[in-house]
């Protein structure tokens, strides 16, 4: 499986973007597709996680703020982030899990600054 993340970026206080991922190869069986985070000196944390059933975690921190989204069809999974806050600012990673396999995206930076 291949994860490719796109639509990060430098976005003001208050801000919004975008994050997409696309899956692709071996793409049978997929479970769940989910947005983790990783900012400097931080472990990398769970932002937003939907399964095939469409059941979705959200971090408390963002709850409110970010959507995740599914297309199964497609097999991409979307990260709206509203009301972006500057400790929003991390390296952002699509994960799926399949099999009990983890798969990981290279990443895409997120900066929220004035």
């Amino acid at each position: 499986v291949q994860l490719v993340e796109s639509g990060g970026g430098l976005v003001q206080p208050g801000g919004s973007l975008r994050l997409s991922c696309a899956a692709s190869g071996d793409i049978d069986g997929i479970y769940a597709m989910a947005w983790y985070r990783q900012a400097p000196e931080k472990q990398r944390e769970l932002v937003a996680r939907i399964t095939t059933g469409n059941t979705i975690n959200y971090a408390d921190s963002v709850k409110g703020r970010f959507t995740i989204s599914r297309d199964n069809a497609k097999m991409t999974v979307d990260l709206q982030m509203n009301s972006l806050k500057p400790e929003d600012t991390a390296i952002y990673y699509c994960h799926v899990l399949k099999w009990g396999t983890n798969y990981w995206g290279r990443g895409t930076q997120v900066t929220v600054s004035s």
